[in-house]
């Protein structure tokens, strides 16, 4: 299920201030290890570290674990290529970050929708 697949669909980032490495993985469909080795490759992608160097992640970390993945994984872009394109000013424009938020912002209404009609 780890496994970079082009056809399945990432599941919504729940409403919560920080993930451990485990929910990000899962979230993102990328195994811990990989996670570890794209904070060395990506200076912007920094999880805060707490207590025995556990890493804690916040709802930007993942949007950006994300759109990583994509680049790599489904646009074929290299390390070196993704880092670059990650650092440019066009990253704060990419669509499928702008995507990704409006997903999320569905499911999020969805659940606030649920919860008002009970």
């Amino acid at each position: 299920m780890l496994e970079p697949s082009h056809n399945d669909e990432l599941p919504p980032i729940p409403g919560k201030r920080y993930f451990t490495i485990g929910e990000v993985s899962e979230l993102c469909s990328v195994k811990p290890h990989v996670l570890r080795y794209w904070e060395q490759e990506f200076p912007q992608l920094a999880p805060v570290k707490r207590r025995g160097n556990r890493r804690y992640y916040q709802h930007q970390d993942v949007l950006m674990i994300r759109q990583i993945r994509s680049l790599l994984y489904e646009q074929g872009y290299t390390i070196g290529g993704a880092r670059q394109r990650m650092s440019g000013d066009e990253a704060k424009e990419d669509s499928l970050q702008s995507k990704q938020l409006i997903r999320q912002m569905l499911a999020e209404l969805e659940e606030l929708a649920k919860l008002l009609k009970r």
